[in-house]
C-alpha cells in the first residue's frame, strides 16, 4: 500500500473513532463501542473505505499493548486486600462460571472443536471495570461498599484473564493442549512477574536521576514506552502474547501494587503518577486504532444471517455471559440487593472482551461467523449493563448501605 493511502486510512480511523465515540458517549454508551462501530462503518461491513494492512495492524497491536499497560498501571491490589474474601469469591465465581458455561455450550450444544470452545469460554470471562466505574461514578456510588468489592474482584479478574490469554495463545500456536504447554506458560508468567519489578526499579531510578538533567523534553514517556515495548518483545520471544509484557510493565510500575510488584516504587508515588500522566495521551492515541481495527476485521456482509444457528449462538452466549457473571456475587454473605448490585456491575465486557475476541481472530481460531457472534455478545454485554445498573439503583438503591465516605445514595 502506498504511503499516501496509509496516511489517509489513519486520518479516517482517528477521525471516525473520535466522532463515533463522542456520539455514543452522549447516549451514555461506553465510548469503546463507538470506536468499534467506526471500524464496522469504515470496513467491508459497510463503506469499505479502509482496508487492513500490515502498518495499521502493527499500530493496532501497539495500541493493545499500551492498553494492557494502562490496565496494569491502574491495578490496585489494595482494593483486593481491603475486601479480599468477598472480592475473591466474586472474582473466582465470575471467572469460572462464564468459562465453563461458555465452553459447555460451545462444545456440547453447538459441537465446536475443543480449542474454539475454550476461546469462546475465555472471551466470556472478561470484565471491563472501566465501564462499571463510570456508571457508578455517575450514580455517586463509586465509593460504596459494593463498588469496593467489585474493584477488588476486577483486580483478580484482570490477572486471571491475562494468564488465560497466555494459555490460549500457547495452545493456538502449538496446535494442541498439553500439560507441558500449561506448565510452560504458568512458569513463564511467574518468573516474568517476579523479574518485572526489578527491571522497573532500575528503570525508575535511572529515569528519575536523569529526568531533571535532560536538556530536551520527553524523557519520561520515551523511556517508559521503551520499557513497555521491551517487555512486549520479551514476552513474544518466549512464546507468550506480547500483550502480557505490556500488562506486566504496567503492573510493575503500579505504585499501589503490594509485594513484590510495587515494593520498588512504593516511595516513588509522585513519580509513578507522572508516568501515568505522561503516558495517557500516547495511550489515548493508539488504543482507538486497536478498537477500530476490531470493527475493520469484521465483515458483517459475509455472515449468514439467515442461519438459525448463528442467531441462536448469539442469543445463548449473551444469556450465558450475563447470567454467569451473577454467580460469584450470590455466594457472598450480603443482602439480596447488594449481591444483585455486585453481579450486575461485573457483567460489562467492553475492551477486555474485545482483546480476547481479537486474539482468537488473529490466531485463526475464530472464523468470520464466530467472530461476529463474539462481537455481538460483547457489544450487548457492554451496552445493556449500564442501563440495567441505572434502573436497578433508581428502583432499589435505597436498600443499599451508605457509601464508605458516609454519603447517602443519590439517584442518578
Amino acid at each position: 500500500m502506498e504511503v499516501g493511502g496509509i496516511f489517509l486510512s489513519l486520518v479516517l480511523i482517528l477521525l471516525f473513532a473520535r466522532v463515533f465515540s463522542e456520539a455514543v458517549a452522549w447516549l451514555k454508551i461506553p465510548p469503546v463501542m463507538g470506536e468499534m462501530l467506526a471500524g464496522i462503518v469504515l470496513g467491508p461491513s459497510l463503506l469499505g473505505w479502509v482496508e487492513l494492512n500490515e502498518v495499521i495492524q502493527v499500530l493496532a497491536e501497539i495500541g493493545l499493548i499500551l492498553l494492557l499497560f494502562d490496565v496494569g498501571l491502574d491495578t490496585d491490589i489494595s482494593k483486593l486486600a481491603e475486601h479480599g474474601y468477598k472480592a475473591s469469591i466474586v472474582a473466582v465465581g465470575g471467572f469460572v462460571a462464564p468459562f465453563f458455561l461458555g465452553f459447555a455450550c460451545s462444545y456440547w450444544l453447538f459441537g465446536m472443536p475443543l480449542l474454539l470452545s475454550m476461546f469462546i469460554g475465555g472471551t466470556l470471562t472478561a470484565t471491563s471495570i472501566g465501564v462499571t466505574v463510570r456508571v457508578l461514578r455517575d450514580l455517586k456510588r463509586h465509593c460504596s461498599h459494593e463498588a469496593q468489592v467489585v474493584l477488588g474482584a476486577a483486580v483478580l479478574d484482570d490477572i486471571f484473564g491475562v494468564v488465560l490469554l497466555a494459555l490460549l495463545y500457547e495452545f493456538s500456536v502449538s496446535g494442541g493442549i498439553s500439560i507441558s504447554n500449561i506448565s510452560k506458560v504458568i512458569i513463564f508468567v511467574a518468573i516474568f512477574m517476579m523479574l518485572a519489578p526489578i527491571v522497573a526499579k532500575v528503570m525508575a531510578e535511572t529515569i528519575g536521576r536523569y529526568d531533571h538533567q535532560s536538556k530536551i523534553q520527553g524523557l519520561l514517556p520515551t523511556t517508559v514506552i521503551t520499557l513497555v515495548l521491551f517487555f512486549a518483545w520479551l514476552a513474544h520471544a518466549v512464546g507468550a502474547p506480547a500483550l502480557l509484557g505490556g500488562f506486566a510493565a504496567g503492573l510493575a510500575m503500579s505504585r499501589r501494587f503490594f509485594l513484590p510488584f510495587g515494593a520498588a516504587l512504593r516511595a516513588e508515588g509522585d513519580f509513578v503518577l507522572r508516568i501515568g500522566g505522561s503516558m495517557r495521551p500516547i495511550i489515548q492515541l493508539f488504543t482507538p486504532i486497536f478498537f477500530v481495527v476490531v470493527g475493520l476485521s469484521l465483515n458483517l456482509q459475509a455472515v449468514d444471517w439467515g442461519s438459525p444457528v448463528i442467531l441462536m449462538m448469539a442469543l445463548v452466549f449473551i444469556l450465558v455471559a450475563m447470567v454467569s457473571k451473577l454467580v460469584g456475587a450470590f455466594f457472598i454473605q450480603e443482602s439480596v440487593h447488594f449481591r444483585w448490585a455486585v453481579g450486575l456491575a461485573m457483567i460489562p465486557r467492553a475492551e477486555v472482551g474485545l482483546i480476547f475476541a481479537e486474539l482468537g481472530r488473529i490466531s485463526g481460531v475464530f472464523d468470520n461467523d464466530i467472530y461476529a457472534v463474539m462481537i455481538i455478545t460483547i457489544a450487548a454485554t457492554t451496552v445493556l449493563p449500564p442501563f440495567m445498573l441505572k434502573w436497578f439503583y433508581a428502583r432499589f438503591g435505597h436498600h443499599l448501605p451508605n457509601d464508605e465516605s458516609g454519603n447517602k445514595h443519590t439517584d442518578g
